[in-house]
């Protein structure tokens, strides 16, 4: 039988915890999927290769960021009317959900291949890694099917309170990323070209081993009871919830594309080093995206069943532990910077210029603890255009401009560039603290139920 639960049960504290380390394992492993093609070309490969399979593998972290986004959506309003007990709606969503994201999966894959080159372009990618970078956006191109497919499903799956079947998922890719890695990048030296093929072969066999997964376990025909198989209306509440979210995940990752394309203009050193940078940022958050997720489908379920004082509960719980994992990034990146970005390169200048640029970055990884969770529960409680203006709003005015000016400022240092994510973040921060005071009113206010 297929694992539903309602979230709205329980202690807050225990419900958080369980439903949050899956969501945790399955983000430890997605980053060790997606490190897996930069780690393999950095052992064996040159800054070539490095350089292209960055900025690629940061094209295609934005289309997963949508897709990511889209799925969320999804989440909440499966979430929403869950929580509410009313299965029809439940059902009536998630096969609008599937037909939708089938097209969309269709149009980014189009998108992505006929603007290819004006990608290339914009990302400014080093004259000497375009080619390269090129071939392996072109191979990772036609794995989109499979990187939206998967996250609708997690998505459904998600809503429904299950979130340890996306992680049995996400294993069994990741496992078969590192061995595929392992076998044309690491024994065939086909560089980046190789690690493409490796990671479009294991989305394909995750996609339809969930497929079938969920057909063993009787789901198509659960939800197949009832009409209508697809509804306008629904798809309409699932772009409107959705779109938001998915364009502030995509935000965030354009955000990290043309921070990129600045930093390429200074040379290819500096742009294997914000590569790896980026990767070692992403693995430091995420605990705190995991908590996110987790507290969007939870806030999502409270929602529903008119629980809000207690899914602000659930916030103020996922920032505490979120901070732990934040704290201890940071304090390791002031420590030794240089041994942590070395994990991905092995070349001298590029552990030297990543070290700079992450001993300021990582002062981020606390701040977003904070903002993460706020966006999650805010997503969940139905206010996901909220989120998305007061991320578009500190990435437009802040971290985009300051990062700019700062890389073009004299004796421009990869650790003053490194300064602009967390400044954006603190102006997020209080923003969103403003928001839920005024929507929610002050915590202290509230009775606690832990």
């Amino acid at each position: 039988m297929l694992q539903q639960q309602l979230l709205t049960e329980g202690k807050a504290f225990s419900t958080l915890l369980r439903f949050s380390l899956p969501f945790l394992l399955s983000n430890i492993l997605q980053a060790c999927y997606g490190a897996s093609d930069l780690f393999m070309v950095g052992r064996f490969a040159d800054s070539i290769s490095v350089s292209a399979v960055a900025t690629g593998g940061q094209i295609m972290q934005t289309i997963t960021g949508l897709a990511i986004g889209l799925a969320t959506g999804g989440t909440v309003l499966i979430g929403q009317y869950f929580g509410a007990r009313k299965i029809a709606e439940v059902s009536n969503i998630v096969k609008t959900i599937i037909v939708v994201f089938s097209v969309l999966s269709l149009v980014m894959t189009a998108l992505t291949i006929l603007f290819l080159e004006p990608l290339i372009t914009l990302m400014q990618v080093p004259l000497a890694a375009v080619s390269t970078t090129r071939q392996y956006l072109l191979i990772c191109s036609c794995g989109i099917i499979f990187i939206v497919g998967y996250n609708a499903i997690s998505g459904i799956l998600r809503g429904l309170g299950d979130s340890r079947t996306p992680l049995l998922l996400i294993t069994i890719a990741c496992l078969i990323n590192i061995s595929t890695d392992l076998l044309f990048v690491g024994l065939f030296r086909m560089g980046a070209v190789g690690a493409a093929l490796s990671t479009v072969l294991a989305q394909a066999i995750s996609l339809l081993l969930a497929a079938l997964y969920l057909s063993a376990k009787g789901f198509w025909y659960k939800y197949n009871n009832y009409a209508p198989h697809f509804s306008l209306s629904a798809a309409r509440q699932v772009l409107m919830t959705g779109l938001p979210i998915a364009l502030q995940e995509g935000l965030v990752n354009i955000s990290f594309l043309i921070i990129t394309a600045i930093v390429n203009s200074l040379g290819l050193i500096a742009s294997a080093a914000v590569g790896v940078v980026e990767k070692l940022i992403v693995f430091s958050m995420l605990p705190t995206t995991a908590f996110a997720a987790a507290l969007s489908a939870i806030t999502a379920q409270h929602h529903g069943a008119d629980m809000m004082t207690r899914a602000r509960q659930c916030l103020h719980i996922s920032i505490g532990l979120s901070l732990v994992f934040g704290i201890i990034f940071f304090l390791a990146a002031q420590n030794d910077a240089a041994f942590l970005v070395s994990i991905f390169t092995k070349d001298a200048p590029v552990i030297a210029a990543g070290a700079e640029y992450l001993r300021s970055y990582s002062l981020d990884s606390i701040i977003v603890c904070f903002v993460f969770c706020m966006n999650g529960f805010l997503n969940g409680g139905g206010y996901p255009l909220f989120t998305l203006i007061h991320s578009l709003l500190t990435t437009i005015a802040v971290r985009i401009p300051l990062s700019y000016l700062l890389s073009q400022a004299a004796n421009a240092s990869m650790f003053q560039i490194g300064l602009a994510a967390p400044t954006a973040s603190l102006l997020s921060l209080a923003i969103c603290e403003w928001f839920i005071i005024r929507k929610f009113g002050p915590f202290s206010n509230q009775k606690n139920n832990f």
